[in-house]
């Protein structure tokens, strides 16, 4: 027989085994997505130190899944959402991330929380060409070094100090500006945010001292501060530790000006510090969702989000909402032959507007993977957060 000839049938079972193994390519470059159904995964901390954080996050993610889910879904797919526990520790985030991009075959990663936990868990996603998608940390490397499946939402902790800590620190006529902080990747990160910001008015930090993820007392680094004579602290810190630290200055009789980034900025600082928290400054972006709130929308919403959970939400609820809501507005647009190459080309052109919440508009491009470098300045006042500067971008590096 002459082999340059084929029969019928070979010539047929050489076409089905070509599109068998195109389907299957196509598969591979679309994990997580079937007819019917779009799976995405997130890591939060739901049994660590920041699960204040974490839990609120996960409801407020479920709240705009089931949502989507009962008006049809996206493009006739329901959203399903798989959350696995970092404990808010790398080295369980890695676990996480390759049971949800390996085992699970999510299409994406959407709102994990913390910047330690996205480092750790982002190589496992690359590698499997799984997206991240609007984590809930604000270091710059949730958007640098430049990758075409890295997207981050809101302004980093390193640009909000640019844009608020100088004109505070005049606003108050401070002249010894210290810092605490936390000693990983988001401490590290506001540190530097400080000492930039104030380089731009000729200062310098007095005393910078550092705690351990997870630490509870603060005595001796309150000490070092108040015994440097610092009028204006920067926090590096997140919940306890920020209670604790302002405690444990209050107690001393120690009362500079303390101010802090959004890591910091959640209701749960003035309910569990109480009044020793009034004063505080943080810079954040969208607001505490209070039930009586005086925007009509807000309170609907913190209402209804009570009436699911049986617990009031806070700003971390918000961000897991916009999570979703973002990433449903995107995957939308990308239409029904959803893939990451789709989903990715449509954001290279996406933008929002803002929200009930008071988000900034946020913008993308194919050189661009941060929505907003915008950030504005709340106080906790007679223990409650108050807006009191609106949204100012950094200045050019």
């Amino acid at each position: 027989m002459d082999p340059t000839r084929r029969t019928p049938k070979l010539k047929l079972a050489l076409i089905a085994a070509a599109l068998a193994s195109a389907a299957t390519l196509a598969l591979a470059q679309t994990q997580g997505v079937t007819k019917d159904q779009i799976l995405l995964g997130s890591i939060q901390d739901l049994s660590g130190p920041i699960s204040g954080y974490g839990k609120p996050t996960r409801q407020g993610m479920l709240l705009r899944v089931d949502e989507i889910n009962e008006q049809g879904g996206i493009n006739g797919r329901k959203l399903k959402l798989l959350v696995e526990d970092s404990a808010y520790d790398p080295k369980k985030a890695v676990l996480a991330a390759q049971k949800l991009v390996n085992q699970d075959k999510v299409f994406m990663m959407v709102g994990t929380l913390g910047t330690p936990v996205n480092m750790a868990a982002m190589p496992v996603q690359f590698e499997k060409n799984v997206p991240n998608w609007y984590p809930v940390a604000a270091a710059r490397e949730m958007y640098e070094p430049l990758n075409r499946i890295k997207f981050s939402s809101a302004a980093t902790y390193y640009d909000q100090l640019r844009s608020y800590l100088p004109k505070l620190v005049k606003d108050k006529g401070a002249k010894k500006v210290c810092t605490i902080y936390q000693d990983d990747d988001f401490g590290k990160e506001v540190l530097r945010g400080a000492e930039v910001a104030l380089k731009t008015i000729g200062m310098e930090l007095v005393e910078k001292t550092s705690y351990k993820r997870g630490a509870t007392d603060f005595s001796s680094q309150v000490a070092r501060m108040k015994g440097a004579g610092c009028d204006f602290v920067v926090l590096g810190t997140i919940i306890r530790e920020t209670i604790g630290t302002i405690a444990e200055a209050r107690k001393t009789g120690f009362s500079p000006t303390f101010m802090g980034v959004s890591a910091l900025y959640t209701d749960l600082i003035h309910k569990l510090g109480g009044k020793a928290m009034d004063g505080l400054y943080a810079t954040m972006t969208v607001q505490t969702p209070y039930l009586d709130d005086a925007s009509q929308p807000i309170r609907f919403w913190a209402n209804k989000y009570k009436t699911k959970f049986n617990e009031d939400p806070n700003v971390f609820s918000v961000y897991g909402y916009l999570v979703v809501d973002s990433f449903a507005a995107a995957a939308a647009k990308a239409g029904t032959n959803l893939s990451t190459d789709s989903f990715v080309k449509t954001v290279d052109s996406f933008s929002t507007t803002g929200d009930i919440f008071g988000s900034a508009p946020s913008s993308f491009s194919p050189t661009k993977r941060l929505g907003s470098d915008a950030s504005r300045l709340s106080q906790i006042v007679d223990g409650r957060w108050k807006v009191v500067a609106d949204y100012v971008r950094p200045p050019a590096n």
